[in-house]
């Protein structure tokens, strides 16, 4: 399972030897750039909509209708 987290700054040294301190989890990579941590929590965002989507938990736009809005 993959998680995703957003972290006070003044919290991050802690919780990174927290969390590297447990032998079951394994930190793939760190993201400390603000623009790329946006991307990424927007696309945690995305796939999570398209899993409501399947789910029929949650109606997203067609195709044609997002263009329409352009």
């Amino acid at each position: 399972m993959k998680v995703i987290l957003d972290i006070r700054d003044n919290r991050i040294p802690f919780f990174m030897e927290l969390v590297k301190s447990l032998d079951y989890i394994h930190v793939i990579k760190e993201i400390k750039d603000e623009g790329k941590s946006k991307f990424v929590a927007d696309m945690a965002e995305a796939f999570n909509d398209v899993k409501l989507y399947e789910q029929g938990k949650k109606k997203l736009k067609s195709a044609k209708d997002l263009l329409n809005e352009l």
